[in-house]
């Protein structure tokens, strides 16, 4: 019998609007011995992503919500501490779908986990630009986005770890880039160390005529992750044949009654010349996943990819720092630090 002690984040109520005090909760129990063909992973890294916050809500979306009593959702990169399979052996490290816990065991068969060889990498960018969301970035911005070099590219969120890579790529591909972000610190961010041609500020007060100044050519991509306000501002310079890809809308992510959002969806089917625009998952290109994980890692380890990450250490500090990030109060992908 194993003395591990497994603590975990469960869902203890549905949060009513923005989370709060006993909407989830930490708990604890003993980490079960291991049975034949299966494997026991630590959690080394977790990350916190916008996605979470509507799987909370009692509400059918792209995904089922997590149940009363469940581990919160989440990717992690995970260290094999116990292998009873002969897929996997102690010391590999992989990607899976663990959730906000400290320990999982697995089927050694298991869907959706991949091991991964660092090569020079950090671990935690497979959870960052080098994982999920830099995949989501980039099948969504080459696959929906479709840019053509010469093209203007706008994506909210820019120095968040879809809006690195989004707008990074669109660069590679020879597009004028424009992000959006909240704050000085960010915007300059955006525009020295990623290398976008420009950042509008939608904290300062003057987002139409930022943006406006930001575009003199319209806009042709906009890759929207937040909604609300930017959504609008954007809609009223796209150029005929523009695309929008939609990863999101984190802005309505805390409304207390969902069905009360205007969400991009109808800013833009109201528009005279609406454009072409679709929500996407990363998932539709799931049979590539290793093909773009290599893509992005190798970028990282060669220095073409750049990001910036927040850290929380410890999972005791995982709801705080998801609550925050969901007021955009981290800088870049928001983590959390379980192990070594």
């Amino acid at each position: 019998m194993t003395d591990l002690i497994n603590r975990k984040i469960i869902l203890q109520q549905r949060p009513q609007g923005e989370i709060r005090d006993g909407d989830l909760v930490m708990e604890q129990e003993p980490v079960r011995d291991i049975r034949d063909g299966e494997v026991l992973l630590q959690t080394l890294w977790l990350s916190l992503d916008p996605y979470m916050r509507p799987r909370l809500n009692d509400s059918k979306g792209y995904m089922d919500p997590v149940g009363i009593g469940e581990t919160i959702v989440g990717e992690s990169v995970c260290r094999v501490i116990e292998s009873k399979s002969g897929n996997y052996s102690v010391g590999d490290l992989v990607t899976c779908y663990t959730g906000w816990q400290e320990y999982f065991i697995i089927p050694g068969d298991a869907q959706m986990v991949y091991k991964i060889e660092p090569k020079g990498v950090p671990l935690q960018a497979y959870l960052g630009v080098a994982g999920m969301p830099g995949r989501t970035g980039y099948c969504g911005l080459k696959f929906v986005g479709k840019p053509k070099a010469g093209e203007t590219v706008v994506v909210s969120a820019a120095s968040g770890p879809v809006g690195t890579v989004v707008g990074q790529t669109a660069k590679q591909m020879g597009c004028r880039v424009v992000g959006v972000a909240g704050g000085e610190e960010k915007c300059r961010f955006v525009v020295e160390e990623l290398g976008f041609d420009a950042c509008v500020d939608y904290k300062a007060g003057n987002l139409q005529a930022d943006l406006k100044a930001a575009c003199p050519d319209g806009i042709d991509v906009y890759f929207e992750n937040v909604g609300g306000e930017v959504t609008r501002a954007v809609a009223t310079l796209l150029n005929p044949g523009s695309r929008v890809p939609i990863c999101g809308y984190v802005s309505a992510y805390n409304a207390e009654d969902a069905t009360k959002v205007e969400t991009p969806f109808h800013v833009f089917k109201a528009m005279e010349n609406p454009p072409e625009h679709r929500f996407f998952l990363v998932t539709e290109w799931q049979d590539r996943h290793q093909e773009i994980t290599g893509i992005l890692a190798d970028q990282v380890a060669n220095h073409q990819l750049k990001y910036r990450e927040t850290v929380a250490e410890g999972l005791e500090n995982a709801v705080e720092a998801f609550k925050g990030m969901l007021k955009g109060k981290n800088f870049g992908k928001q983590l959390v630090h379980i192990a070594d």
